[in-house]
């Protein structure tokens, strides 16, 4: 009996098989992103595009922390960091119409500020290099809040263009410096300038809870998000209005490709700019990838113009999964072989992780391994990646380098991992082990231009 359940079972699986060989893309994407919503890993809305048409369009799960409303593509969420290249865009808009320079310094525009404004250049802002620290998000609760809180600030963290720090107050001071060229409020530049000319009709700026079609964020508990933010400038949009935008970028309908290439060029390997990250080549756009995250809001947007891709995934239920959900995408776009996408760690532990050094994470990690095998990416190099750059995003930079140490023990093939262990042995000051670290992961991934740009520039000092 036993043979012949298991010649079944080979045969169910064989047929299976079979059927998924002969699916299309927009089929397998829909059947993998459906399993992974009823696994409770993605609730949120999905477009993917290939060759330059749109294949795949999709709203998954609900509007709320009731789940009683489904979701639909018409629902409009908040896309985190990625809402920093409106006023990007923005600042080289007025730029090209010669209305302000990068290098103007802030106080041009502000001269109410100290001494500092003297020192910080608007491209410094763009790569954020300016030095300044972050928003006090605990007890900031309005504009008028966060600009008290610099007219008080005496000194800045470091000199202006010398190191780089991902903070909002860099994103604040150019959407006030928009306001200040344009002589309107940033909300109105954005609806005329910019969701106007693209025809982004849906797109809303700094919506409320009153706001018809607003995905509400929530977490695993069902504890709904207020939509309250501290400061103003977050723009909201739809699968639509986000697709439209990314073609407005790709084919420079706001901006030039040269002045584009200003805010996609980041301060240095492995930092942000104002779109993201991305690269060019020949005056286009090649590569262009930028993540998001706000309250239990999480978006990510990933678009490579030659084979013509573009996928946009947003969420109101943070699962910290994304990257793991559009690696899946591009391997069935590719006709690659591809993973179920799998709990995340992070998402379902962070409280703990927050309070256990680096050693107590791995044991964590392995005696849910040892437990859970089936539940988590054990299988997978990110899901040790991504506590690493966490716990690196927190400060925490020797817990992380713990982490990122015994990924390369688990993926000792993998040049990602390496490439991750040398970027937080960078940030601690490590140059040794950071070049010895670059050089083995180019040496696994010789297409790494990360770890060629960081070790020629190592190699120089």
């Amino acid at each position: 009996m036993k043979n012949i359940c298991k010649a079944l079972l080979l045969f169910s699986l064989i047929t299976i098989t079979n059927i998924s060989y002969g699916q299309s893309k927009a089929v397998l994407i829909d059947s993998m992103l459906h399993r992974t919503n009823r696994l409770g890993l993605f609730n949120g809305n999905v477009l993917v595009a290939d060759k330059g048409k749109i294949i795949y369009q999709a709203a998954l799960g609900y509007a709320d922390a009731s789940k009683q409303v489904k979701l639909t593509e018409q629902y409009r969420f908040h896309i985190g960091s990625i809402a920093k290249e409106f006023n990007a865009v923005a600042i080289i808009m007025l730029k090209e119409e010669g209305k302000l320079n990068l290098d103007d310094k802030v106080a041009k525009y502000f001269p109410q500020l100290p001494a500092w404004a003297n020192q910080i250049s608007i491209k410094n802002l763009l790569q954020y290099t300016s030095g300044l620290p972050d928003v006090k998000w605990q007890t900031v609760k309005s504009d008028a809040d966060n600009w008290a809180d610099l007219q008080a600030l005496d000194k800045l963290n470091f000199e202006p263009g010398t190191n780089y720090a991902y903070n909002n107050n860099n994103t604040f001071l150019q959407r006030r410096i928009i306001e200040k060229v344009s002589g309107i409020s940033f909300k109105e530049f954005v609806e005329q300038r910019m969701l106007k000319p693209l025809k982004m009709t849906t797109g809303i700026i700094d919506p409320d809870d009153s706001a018809l079609l607003m995905a509400k964020a929530y977490n695993n508990k069902l504890k709904q998000d207020a939509l309250i933010y501290p400061i103003t400038g977050w723009t909201a949009l739809t699968l639509t209005d986000f697709y439209k935008w990314e073609q407005g970028l790709e084919n420079f309908k706001l901006i030039s490709p040269a002045a584009t290439l200003e805010i996609l060029t980041p301060f240095g390997p492995n930092k942000q700019c104002g779109l993201g990250g991305g690269n060019m080549e020949g005056g286009k756009i090649i590569n262009h990838q930028h993540d998001g995250t706000s309250l239990n809001y999480q978006a990510l947007l990933t678009g490579h113009t030659k084979p013509g891709i573009t996928i946009i995934l947003m969420t109101n239920n943070k699962q910290n999964n994304l990257y793991d959900l559009n690696r899946v995408i591009e391997a069935i776009l590719d006709g690659k072989p591809f993973q179920q996408p799998k709990k995340s760690i992070l998402a379902n532990y962070q409280p703990q992780l927050d309070s256990l050094s680096g050693d107590q994470l791995l044991s964590l990690y392995n005696d849910l391994k040892a437990k859970h095998a089936a539940e988590y990416g054990f299988e997978n190099e990110s899901t040790l990646n991504e506590i690493g750059y966490y716990l690196l995003n927190k400060k925490r930079v020797d817990d992380a380098i713990t982490i990122f140490d015994y990924n390369t023990k688990l993926f000792p093939k993998s040049g990602n991992v390496y490439d991750s262990l040398g970027e937080a042995y960078y940030g601690k000051g490590d140059k040794p082990k950071a070049l010895l670290n670059y050089k083995r992961s180019l040496e696994l991934d010789p297409s790494n231009t990360t770890a060629k740009a960081v070790i020629a520039e190592l190699e120089k000092k």
